[in-house]
């Protein structure tokens, strides 16, 4: 992907970094970007998978001795999420994740920031 995007950054490279500071760079990017589709895609999805495990991590850690364990769980998969969010974005994927993907790419018209 070489196409350059309205921050006159590379697509892929502003993609990635819509992950890399979790939902805050993603709520960035969404609001300056206004021309490309695939980094506004990442962006919302990226704000969208993120707000929601730090939503669910925060539910697990106030249930004592299972809610710390699932808490754990979370925390491991938004780990994942991330790696593979920066690492998919910047080699130019379109990759969804589950619920957060499908959620970003039907609220992404309504979305203008």
């Amino acid at each position: 992907m070489s196409s350059k995007t309205s921050l006159n950054v590379e697509e892929n490279v502003e993609a990635a970094l819509s992950y890399v500071g979790i939902f805050i760079t993603g709520i960035i990017i969404l609001a300056l970007e206004k021309e490309s589709e695939f980094v506004r895609f990442h962006a919302l999805q990226s704000t969208i998978t993120f707000l929601g495990l730090i939503l669910l991590g925060a539910v697990f850690r106030v249930i004592p001795i299972i809610g710390w364990v699932f808490n754990t769980v979370v925390t491991v998969v938004a780990l994942i999420a991330w790696i593979l969010g920066i690492i998919k974005a910047y080699q130019g994927e379109k990759f969804k994740f589950p619920i957060a993907g499908d959620l970003a790419e039907s609220w992404l018209p309504k979305v203008n920031i």
